[in-house]
């Protein structure tokens, strides 16, 4: 079969492309914006790409048009698509139907910490053995890949709320049935889709009212939103985990949590010394323990697998390290994701300085629906740098007040990237924040910094 994506150059989109010729198909794909490293995983795949959205990509017919959710309606080659009845269907659902259907789906939702801990998993599987397939919304260091399919009757997922495409403004999730999902936790984000906390709970609610009941859900105590959910009716058995009242829960760990021991029940079952830091990812580590258990992975191997674990792509990811001085790449754009972030950067730094260099980014952020809780995230933070870009709906230095001289706010990257070379001392910590490329600040600072 012709399976033609658009969208392709996605992580998710990308993934669907990698697991469709994994299974035999040819796939073609088109996209906006294609370029690497993404453009060159497809090709290097014998996946054909093609700029734009264009009614000649489409020609000849493919058998089938996967659309991705960043296309809408008034795109030329939707409108293409749909005037030639060609047939077509979102990437979550032909995932399901041509690859899911058959295998137990561990999924792994929540605001945040989604790509970690599915990576995690992910990576637990495979050293037990299981060879899981898995998609994944980010490059997980282990395998080197964001997706693949196996043999396995095992499949991991990041399990987005995101809505699915055009025609199914359903969360992404409800296509993939989990027989194990854990929701790490649930706050306000995606503010061009929801229109406030309760939607986002519909849609999980959604998602539970489909899980089996020998399936389980896993999830953190004292998080009021999952609980609010839960409390709209679950017929699966759950499972919590974190407090110490829990059914599993983190204890003698470290300052920074890079060696903690995993308690079940009261009985300590295993001990982890691994790379991350940061209590959240101790949480997100414990949550894919618990999800690997499910599948008849012990905790003790589990524990073990994570002395191996390399970490994900962009999650605060070391890319520069000279004289004691680091940069850190990290994709949080969430208040909440930017505070856990740079707390665990301070559990880890002792008295370094921490230099925290942010763009608001996301559809959410752009809108200003976090403009009176971001500057209470950069608590952590002895100097912030925020981006003011174009297209950014709301003045920010007016919210910035609370942080004083520490925070500055710029509308040039040069000038910014300027002052924070000028300024840096020997051991500074510095944090560049955002979901998108931020204008090659990382490659700019770099070179100053060298």
């Amino acid at each position: 079969m012709h399976i033609h994506i658009l969208g392709i150059c996605g992580t998710f989109m990308g993934g669907i492309a990698h697991i469709a010729r994994t299974l035999g198909h040819e796939v073609t794909g088109s996209d906006q914006n294609v370029y690497p490293p993404m453009s060159e995983q497809l090709e290097q795949q014998g996946i054909a790409l093609m700029q734009g959205y264009k009614p000649e990509h489409l020609d000849p017919v493919p058998d089938l048009v996967l659309v991705g959710n960043t296309i809408s309606r008034g795109n030329a080659a939707l409108e293409y698509v749909l005037n030639r009845q060609i047939p077509y269907t979102s990437g979550p659902e032909w995932l399901y139907k041509a690859a899911l259907h058959n295998k137990h789906v561990l999924a792994v939702s929540g605001t945040h910490g989604k790509t970690t801990a599915t990576s995690i998993l992910s990576w637990i599987l495979e050293y037990a053995g299981l060879n899981p397939g898995f998609l994944i919304g980010g490059v997980a260091e282990n395998f080197g890949i964001s997706a693949r399919y196996t043999d396995s009757e095992y499949f991991v997922i990041e399990a987005d709320e995101y809505d699915t495409a055009f025609c199914d403004k359903r969360s992404k999730f409800v296509h993939y049935h989990p027989k194990t999902l854990i929701i790490n936790n649930l706050e306000f984000d995606h503010a061009d889709i929801f229109h406030d906390i309760a939607a986002i709970r519909r849609e999980f609610h959604h998602l539970l009212r489909i899980l089996p009941e020998q399936a389980r859900v896993i999830y953190p105590e004292n998080e009021p939103e999952i609980e609010n959910v839960l409390e709209m009716g679950c017929w699966t058995p759950t499972v919590s985990f974190g407090e110490v009242s829990a059914n599993w829960s983190i204890v003698s760990a470290d300052v920074d949590y890079r060696h903690f021991k995993v308690e079940h029940d009261g009985e300590r079952l295993g001990e982890v010394n691994w790379s991350l830091i940061g209590e959240h990812n101790a949480n997100n580590a414990l949550a894919a323990i618990i999800a690997a258990e499910h599948v008849g992975v012990s905790v003790d191997k589990a524990c073990k697998s994570l002395s191996e674990f390399k970490s994900v792509k962009r999650r605060l990811e070391c890319i520069f390290d000279s004289n004691n001085t680091r940069i850190y790449d990290d994709f949080a754009h969430h208040p909440t994701a930017i505070a856990k972030t740079l707390e665990a950067l301070r559990q880890h730094a002792g008295d370094a300085r921490i230099i925290a260099v942010m763009e608001p980014r996301s559809n959410t952020m752009r809108m200003g629906f976090h403009a009176e809780t971001l500057a209470a995230s950069f608590d952590k933070a002895d100097q912030i740098f925020l981006f003011q870009a174009d297209n950014v709906d709301w003045d920010i230095a007016k919210h910035m007040h609370e942080l004083g001289d520490r925070c500055m706010v710029f509308t040039d990257i040069e000038t910014m990237v300027n002052l924070i070379a000028e300024q840096h001392q020997q051991g500074d910590q510095i944090v560049i924040m955002s979901n998108g490329a931020f204008a090659g600040i990382h490659k700019k600072l770099i070179d100053k910094l060298s």
